[in-house]
């Protein structure tokens, strides 16, 4: 059941989560479908609200044009483009009529340890939508091929056996998802790859408590511009930008996803009180707290 809260006297329904729910006779962890089967079995109404699934989805488009939300953030998918949200993203579904593709549904701990780890399965930053070309295209939609078909092959194999060539078979989509261009985005520098990486981790690990550059780059052992020159070239944009970014997607979250109030939320995201938070959060959006969570709510934002 979805929870409600009062809004300015209104009902306003929270974004529900989404555990994974493996159909029965299926195994657990993983399960692949096409968008035709996903509209036969889903609630287009369900699909298309807000919701906030605790598995990664890969989606990789046949045919037709999709639109799909990620983090309050919408793209349109053409044939050939490759979609991965991850888990506790907010998302919801376009309209799918028309449109023709592959989807996997995962859980993080389905993968092996190592392929998680080389696939950057846990990097949230990673871009949703993906453009593989030429070869990088044709080895997705193979490896998407053999998952399905493997998939769809139950009873071929032992149970475990079959497990552990899903496991396989998955490993080479996510590898192929992750690297569609043959290699790491950025701009090919080993040295300011690593730096971001060191910076983005730092910021997940303490955006509630500081949004200034400087305190990254004195705890990192960089100066301010290594920083804003290495996630530039990573993120494409600045190590400020990076931070704001980073506070605002979580204030969305938390605004779509609780019932906690403007006041508690700056209180946990760090800033001195609401008022500094609203401020903050209007420049960076355009809209106030308040309004971003009514219109998220209603289906609107």
């Amino acid at each position: 059941m979805v929870k409600k809260r009062q809004e300015g006297g209104e009902p306003v329904p929270e974004i529900p989560e989404v555990a994974f729910s493996a159909p029965a006779g299926r195994p657990r962890g993983v399960e692949v479908m096409t968008l035709a089967e996903l509209r036969a079995r889903a609630d287009a109404c369900q699909l298309s609200t807000p919701h906030r699934p605790g598995f990664h989805h890969l989606l990789l488009l046949d045919g037709g044009r999709l639109v799909h939300s990620v983090d309050f953030r919408e793209h349109v998918l053409a044939p050939g483009d490759l979609l991965w949200s991850r888990p506790g993203q907010v998302q919801h579904f376009g309209d799918l009529t028309g449109a023709k593709g592959r989807l996997v549904l995962f859980e993080a701990g389905f993968l092996d340890p190592a392929t998680a780890t080389a696939a950057r399965v846990e990097d949230w930053y990673g871009p949703p939508v993906r453009h593989p070309e030429g070869a990088a295209a044709r080895g997705v939609d193979e490896a998407m091929r053999q998952l399905h078909g493997e998939f769809g092959a139950l009873g071929g194999l032992p149970l475990e056996i079959h497990l552990d060539v899903l496991r396989h078979l998955l490993a080479v989509l996510v590898l192929r998802a992750a690297y569609p261009g043959g290699e790491a985005d950025g701009d090919g520098s080993c040295a300011a790859g690593a730096t971001y990486l060191r910076f983005r981790d730092a910021v997940e690990r303490d955006f509630t408590r500081s949004r200034r550059v400087a305190d990254y780059a004195r705890s990192l052992g960089y100066a301010p511009r290594t920083l804003s020159r290495a996630t530039e070239a990573s993120a494409g944009v600045g190590a400020k930008e990076f931070i704001d970014r980073r506070v605002v997607l979580e204030a969305k979250r938390l605004l779509a996803h609780g019932d906690q109030s403007a006041a508690r939320i700056a209180d946990r995201l760090g800033f001195d009180d609401a008022t500094n938070f609203s401020k903050f959060f209007q420049r960076q959006t355009g809209t106030t707290p308040i309004a971003f969570r009514t219109a998220v709510r209603s289906g609107a934002g």
